[in-house]
Order: structure tokens, then C-alpha cells, then sequence
């Protein structure tokens, strides 16, 4: 448990070791607020190496908390394609809205007073506060958590808000005042580089490897403990990727809900077959001249798993506004209309580029 662990001798090893191992990251190289705050949100649920051009691209487009709140929202979520989990950046342009009207512009140098803001919760509010404030209060995330369980051989579910709250509690004992940044951030660094998410840590490199009790007991496959989420629900769907030329057809989702307000190829449920698929076209008063059966995909969100048969089809005439249906040019799809990720792999059918695509 770690109310029996020596938790404070951590501290000193931890600090000697980051100093010498820190990755150079942009949101580090100059760690404003603002930027504390983009980097910490995007960073939720998607790799570093993934997240720094999307940063870049951010941050410039969108320099400022006032950038942010005015931005018109599908440029915004243009900004955020391909990263997912959309309502991460919906929630964030709420927050620099509140930001702009309550605080003066300028995000609070206070944690209590961040964690008002939508789409900031403990985590989130304690990197702030500590990276870019250098307020002594922790931050903890699943690395966190990970590496701390583990150096004190801590078989608690930490699933459990309950685990979550004792090893912030146990951090907000040690964590120096004078080092809190670089503290926290360390912890952070420990378990993405060393005590590493999926596979064997590298204990070699390891600056606890002297008294790390998951290490002396050979338990570090057992920790963390993890309680099994519910499994996803599966949802089949058919995709039509309906061309006219360089002409595409896109369909605009719900305001609320799974991706809303993004762009789509028109689907519907089920799997349907080759002649299925040619009267669902029909009866959208578009005229079919050749239809061919592309490769299946899959996608996964939080809680549910697309499994997607496709079809590309051929019309004749894109040119009219039918059954909500878009008509739009291939190369404006990918300037100007936010697709998600989940359709990723259907976009080469037009030759156009998602997110990251566009840019390599």
C-alpha cells in the first residue's frame, strides 16, 4: 500500500534523473499557461509523437485564449481532425469562453478556480497549476498512477476514484515547493519512457530501480490493477462513397451526439448487399452508373466499434441538393469540412487527406 511505502525518498532521485533524460517537447519549450493547457488536453488519449504537428498547428492558427474562443467552430474542429475525441476541443473553446468573460482573459493561477472550467478536471487543473503556475499541488494521470503503484507495489484497482484520490493525496505530501514543474512532470516522463504503458519497463534506466518494490517482487505484470471496463457495443454500418467525377457527396452529423457536427460519407446501419446498396442510392433519387465493393474497416471509439463494409459508387450529375446530402469538390472536403477519423480509411477513395495526411 502506499501509506506504507517511504513515498518521500522518490523525490531527489526522480528530479537528478529528468533533468538529464527530459525530451525536448514544444509545449515544454516555452510553457505558458495557454500552451500548458492545449498540449495537456490534446495529449488525452493520443501519443506525444502524434500530438506535436497538431500543436504546432494549433497554437499558430490559434495563439491566443481569445483566438480560441472566437474561433467559428468548423475551422475548429478542422484544427482537430484527426485527433478524436472531439468534445475534448468543443469543451475547450467553452472554457476560454468562460476565460474571456470571468477571468480577464487569463487562465486562473488557482486550482480550485480551474477546475470550474469545462473540460478541466483534476489532472488537467494540477499540470497547469504546477507546469505553468508552479503551484506545489500534483497531477495525476494513468502514468502516474502506474509508476506509483508499482514503485510501492500498491495492488489497489486504480479505476477506483477512491485509489485516485489517495495517491494525490500521498503526492500532495512530497511534492516539493520549490520543484513542483519539474516534479510532476518527471512523474509524467517516468512512465511514458520507462515505466512504460504496454510491455516490460525498462528498469536499467529506471532511477527507483534500487527500491522499487514491483521490481524486488517481480510483480509488475500484476500492477497496476486494472477492473475491466464493459465491453463495446459493436455497430455495423455500410459506407457509400458516392462520386461524381471530383465531386463527392458528404453528410453533416447531429449537433449532439458521437461526432457531432462533423462531416461523413453516408452510411446506414447494418451490412448491406451489393444490390442493397445500389436501391439505398436510388431511392436518394441519385442515378447509379457503376458500384464497386472496397475493403471492410473498423473503428473503435470509447464505448463502441464501427465495423464498416463500403462501397464506392459512380452517379451521373452531382447537382442538386437531395435528401440533406452535400455536393462538394474533393479538394474543399479536405480544406474545409471537418471528416473524422473513423472514415480515414475510405478517404483515399478521393484522393483526399485526413488530420496529420495532409501535412506529410
Amino acid at each position: 500500500m502506499i501509506e506504507n511505502f517511504p513515498l518521500e525518498i522518490i523525490t531527489e532521485p526522480l528530479l537528478s534523473w529528468f533533468r538529464k533524460n527530459a525530451r525536448v517537447l514544444p509545449w515544454r519549450e516555452d510553457a505558458t499557461p495557454y500552451r500548458v493547457w492545449v498540449s495537456e488536453i490534446m495529449l488525452q488519449q493520443t501519443r506525444v509523437e502524434a500530438v506535436k504537428p497538431y500543436f504546432q498547428r494549433f497554437t499558430e492558427a490559434l495563439p491566443t485564449i481569445r483566438d480560441l474562443a472566437e474561433c467559428e467552430e468548423e475551422r475548429l474542429l478542422k484544427l482537430w481532425e484527426g485527433l478524436g475525441y472531439y468534445n475534448r476541443v468543443r469543451n475547450m473553446q467553452a472554457a476560454a469562453r468562460m476565460v474571456m468573460e470571468e477571468y480577464q482573459g487569463q487562465l486562473p493561477a488557482d486550482y480550485e478556480e480551474l477546475l470550474k472550467l469545462k473540460g478541466i478536471g483534476h489532472y488537467t487543473a494540477g499540470a497547469i497549476a504546477s507546469i505553468a503556475y508552479k503551484i506545489p499541488v500534483p497531477a495525476v494521470d494513468g502514468n502516474v498512477l502506474r509508476v506509483i503503484t508499482r514503485v510501492a507495489a500498491d495492488d489497489s484497482d486504480i479505476m477506483k476514484q477512491s485509489v485516485r484520490t489517495r495517491v494525490e493525496a500521498a503526492l500532495q505530501r512530497i511534492i516539493p515547493e520549490e520543484a513542483a514543474s519539474e516534479f510532476n512532470q518527471a512523474l509524467m516522463e517516468l512512465g511514458a519512457t520507462v515505466c512504460v504503458p504496454n510491455g516490460e519497463p525498462v528498469c536499467g534506466k529506471c532511477p527507483w530501480q534500487g527500491f522499487c518494490e514491483a521490481r524486488q517482487k517481480g510483480c509488475w505484470q500484476a500492477i497496476p490493477v486494472k477492473s475491466k471496463a464493459k465491453p463495446r457495443k459493436i455497430e455495423d454500418k455500410t459506407v457509400f462513397i458516392i462520386r461524381d467525377g471530383e465531386k463527392l457527396v458528404l453528410h453533416k452529423r447531429p449537433a449532439k451526439g458521437l461526432l457531432a457536427g462533423m462531416y461523413e460519407f453516408p452510411n446506414t446501419p447494418g451490412h448491406l448487399s451489393e444490390e442493397e446498396a445500389l436501391q439505398w442510392v436510388k431511392e436518394r433519387k441519385l442515378k447509379p452508373l457503376r458500384i464497386q465493393k472496397i475493403a471492410s474497416a473498423k473503428h473503435i471509439f470509447s464505448h463502441v466499434e464501427w465495423h464498416m463494409d463500403a462501397y464506392v459508387i459512380r452517379v451521373d450529375e452531382l447537382a442538386e441538393n437531395r435528401s440533406g446530402m452535400l455536393f462538394v469538390e474533393a479538394r474543399d472536403s479536405e480544406e474545409n469540412y471537418p471528416i473524422p477519423a473513423a472514415f480515414g480509411a475510405f478517404t483515399k477513395y478521393m484522393n483526399i487527406r485526413l488530420g496529420n495526411e495532409k501535412f506529410s
